[in-house]
């Protein structure tokens, strides 16, 4: 089969949009990866910190009330 310069440039164009375009799906493949892992370690860390603000809670109620306001 004989092509045309101007075929063969549009082949070359196309395959070069197919590689560029393979390369974009496994970067954003990578990047969703982070984005789920991210979002993970930040759910948890938010989770540790209610957990951590709750026992810091507890702990203040049992502090035993020696300032009174008519102390102030």
């Amino acid at each position: 089969m004989v092509t045309t310069p101007s075929l063969d440039l549009m082949l070359e164009r196309v395959e070069t949009l197919l590689t560029r375009y393979e390369q974009l799906q496994r970067a954003h493949a990578s990047l969703q990866e982070q984005v789920d892992t991210l979002t993970h370690e930040r759910d948890s860390l938010q989770s540790r910190l209610t957990a951590a603000r709750s026992r810091v809670d507890a702990l203040i109620e049992r502090l035993p009330k020696t300032f009174d306001q008519d102390e102030s």
